[in-house]
């Protein structure tokens, strides 16, 4: 999964949101790290759809334009946290490899 996936589907955990909140909470949640431009944006988003990670919450129109709402799916949960176990699985193994250098003195 990338990153801006993974990202998408974490903005989604907690509410359904509109394209512009999406961009707005993944950059929140990489601390302005990663910033979504919106080609990108529904590039992922109609690739987690077509995975059934995400689907179309619900529409309205607002100041006159057509907002898409997008939920995350029991399947996109589970593919969140397993991709969550799998990068801290990752994390761990690389912090007890930097512990086991630094305790035999490698610098």
């Amino acid at each position: 999964m990338t990153e801006p996936a993974f990202l998408v589907l974490t903005a989604l955990v907690d509410q359904s949101r509109h394209g512009y909140g999406i961009v707005q909470e993944v950059e929140k949640l990489s601390g302005g790290r990663v910033a979504l431009k919106i080609g990108t944006l529904y590039g992922v988003l109609d690739r987690l759809a077509a995975e059934e990670l995400v689907s179309l919450d619900r529409e309205e129109v607002w100041q006159g334009r057509l907002r898409r709402y997008y939920r995350l799916t029991e399947a996109g949960a589970l593919a969140l946290d397993a991709e969550a176990a799998r990068l801290a699985e990752n994390a761990e193994h690389a912090r007890e490899r930097l512990r086991a250098r630094h305790a035999g003195g490698l610098a």
